[in-house]
């Protein structure tokens, strides 16, 4: 009998994206429901009811919650094209980074959108330095699974699809200040599972416009 994956999440969410690269790396056919944030589903509720957020995964009936335990879960479970690294050491540095972005990138990110001034500089210049040490971190690899897509490749990448929207808000260029980030996010684009994942840019800065107006950002 075939699996049963589904996966409830919302189209420009960074978080959701994970998975569905996720997914599309180790070849799953899965059922996909975009939620309505403002009107949940009773499906979603009852899915997450700590957090009642998206992404999750439902796998055979069974919910499995938060993007970074999805991508692990995912990678455990179908073991084709494996995402994490086998040495232990570089397995912790990938959690270790992973961990780095999703508490520090999309703070940054939407401060960027939300705030002007001060706070508007503030928040770009920290999320400049937080792309400067994910660029160290890169080095000279053309992936940070090495030469193959990884955990923190999948991580990481579908903030790229927000960057149009950081940079006309915030008036930046990301490209000038942390060009190996843009060449990353290139090489990562010529992936069919990337690619057909993330959204155009210029759509999510049309919600980010009407997100603005909702919480009275001028």
């Amino acid at each position: 009998m075939a699996d049963e994956v589904i996966l409830l999440d919302f189209w420009p969410s960074p978080f959701g994206l994970r998975a569905r690269i996720s997914l599309a790396e180790k070849g799953v056919e899965y059922e996909y429901k975009d939620e309505d944030l403002s009107n949940k589903s009773p499906l979603l509720l009852k899915s997450n009811p700590i957090h009642k957020k998206i992404p999750v995964l439902i796998h055979n009936g069974k919910s499995i919650c938060e993007s970074l335990v999805i991508v692990q879960y995912i990678n455990e479970v179908w073991k084709d094209k494996p995402l994490m690294p086998e040495d232990p050491y570089e397995r912790a540095q990938a959690r270790f980074w992973a961990d780095f972005v999703d508490k520090k990138l999309y703070d940054c990110g939407t401060r960027i959108w939300r705030s002007k001034g001060e706070a508007q500089d503030a928040a770009k210049k920290e999320f400049i330095d937080c792309l400067k040490l994910l660029e160290g971190e890169l080095g000279d690899k053309p992936f940070y699974g090495g030469k193959n897509l990884g955990y923190v490749d999948v991580v990481l990448v579908p903030f790229a699809c927000w960057f149009y929207t950081y940079e006309t808000d915030g008036n930046f260029s990301i490209e000038n200040e942390c060009p190996k980030i843009i060449a990353w996010v290139k090489r990562c684009m010529e992936k069919e599972s990337v690619s057909k994942a993330l959204p155009d840019p210029h759509k999510v800065y049309e919600l980010v416009g009407f997100l603005k107006k909702k919480h009275g950002v001028e």
